[in-house]
């Protein structure tokens, strides 16, 4: 699909806007897995956030190498004749990087800040329970690299 690269600005809009990706680790048996996540792009980075314990953070703590995708599917283009002629015009993002879990508590309180404003805005300048931060789990995907494409209608 490199006829149809996404230029750098819709990149930056579906990791704006979209409210679900998809994480790829590496598990334990060296099988994929894969899991949907709802994530913040902040400073250049996907920023996950989830419990502070579970198999994915397992994964990254075991190997860092991750992959992330976002899509936004915008319709089926239906031939009248041809059913295995049906397609879908989309966007979407893929993201090779590295993984780490961030422990310090002034990057967690600036992430879930990010995320209040993402995804419930009427709660923003709100405080979060001390509990709650310490078993919120947060990880930092650096960019190695992305590409994006699209299908058009």
């Amino acid at each position: 699909m490199k006829k149809y690269p996404l230029s750098q600005e819709k990149i930056h809009d579906l990791l704006t806007v979209e409210p679900v990706g998809r994480l790829a680790s590496t598990g334990a048996d060296g099988f994929p897995y894969i899991t949907p996540v709802h994530f913040v792009f902040m400073e250049g980075k996907i920023v996950i956030h989830g419990l502070a314990v579970g198999e994915k953070l397992a994964n990254i703590k075991r190997d860092p190498r991750v992959c992330f995708e976002v899509e936004r599917m915008l319709g089926l283009i239906h031939d009248a004749e041809k059913p295995c002629d049906t397609n879908t015009t989309y966007e979407s993002v893929i993201i090779r990087g590295h993984a780490t879990v961030v422990a310090d508590t002034d990057v967690k309180l600036a992430v879930l800040d990010a995320f209040v404003r993402k995804y419930t805005p009427q709660h923003s300048g709100k405080s979060y329970p001390e509990a709650m931060v310490k078993m919120t789990g947060i990880i930092e995907l650096s960019i190695q690299s992305c590409t994006g494409k699209y299908y058009p209608a």
